[in-house]
């Protein structure tokens, strides 16, 4: 896997953060790889040493990315990406890291077999999230983690009416709904006591946010069906899409989500398992003799 790659940040800052990528890009450098820089990490950065792309062009032209930073500059360049089909492998810099898995401080001894072609690959998918209003679609964004529905910041309860696949599922008040794949369940779903899915699972979790009727559970769907949640009263609801894209809402509003044509690629060591990662990120093993 001789090629180009590319390391962005636009999570982590300062000193330590170039530090860090200008260590990476020499350690490919020996390699014998071409090394890309995201633009605009380069410029915020200042980092002139390395060819400068925008995220197209490094989909058109990189055989992979490095993530450096936490899951949440991972899911921002996962989406962006993912049209393209480049894999990515993520360089912990953050905190918990589901997805962001290699830890800076081993990283060379962890990609000099993995850019020799030893790894394992893993396909998250995406799902499209629409916002739509008297019939017509006002937003639409891609999601990896999860699509939700919340309440305003100053406000009392929404309520939601939620529909599987065109067929009445329930009127809910709560302070939001969260409609999370596989990857988000490890993220605000398991948070608001949503269940872990596995990531070989094709499937979504329906979690109700602090619900007014202590019976309306977390439900495991298939991510083949179409989800949408109608907002019938409540005041200054949103919807968020990983947290990073926002959509205003309004009365009537329809938030109708699908399975996305795209799938993100994950690279990670060989041997890698999702158990390891559950244990390591949630503690497991703590105080067990």
């Amino acid at each position: 896997m001789i090629g180009k790659y590319q390391a962005t940040s636009s999570g982590v800052a300062g000193a330590s953060t170039r530090k860090a990528l200008e260590t990476i890009g020499d350690f490919l450098l020996s390699m014998g790889c071409d090394v890309v820089l995201e633009a605009d990490t380069a410029v915020n950065m200042g980092i002139t040493d390395y060819t400068r792309m925008d995220v197209a062009d490094i989909g058109n032209t990189c055989d992979l990315c490095l993530v450096v930073g936490g899951d949440g500059t991972m899911l921002g360049i996962g989406r962006q990406l993912a049209p393209y089909g480049v894999p990515l492998i993520g360089i912990n810099q953050g905190r918990l890291g589901f997805i962001t898995d290699i830890p800076f401080e081993n990283f060379q001894a962890t990609l000099h077999p993995m850019l020799a072609g030893l790894y394992e690959e893993d396909h998250r998918s995406l799902m499209n999230g629409r916002v739509m209003r008297d019939g017509q679609c006002v937003f639409t964004a891609l999601a990896m983690n999860d699509v939700v529905v919340n309440r305003g910041a100053t406000s009392g309860m929404v309520e939601l009416r939620v529909e599987v696949d065109g067929h009445f599922v329930a009127n809910q008040r709560a302070d939001g709904m969260i409609i999370a794949s596989p990857t988000g369940s490890t993220a605000y779903s398991l948070s608001a006591g949503g269940p872990l899915l596995h990531p070989s699972i094709p499937g979504w979790v329906l979690v109700p946010i602090a619900p007014h009727t202590l019976s309306n559970r977390p439900i495991v769907l298939a991510n083949a069906t179409e989800i949408a949640i109608e907002i019938v009263a409540g005041r200054d609801a949103s919807a968020s899409f990983d947290m990073q894209s926002l959509a205003s809402l309004m009365h009537g509003d329809r938030i109708v989500v699908t399975l996305s044509d795209y799938q993100v690629r994950f690279l990670h060591p060989r041997g890698w398992s999702y158990f390891d990662t559950l244990r390591e990120k949630l503690h497991w093993n703590e105080g067990v003799a």
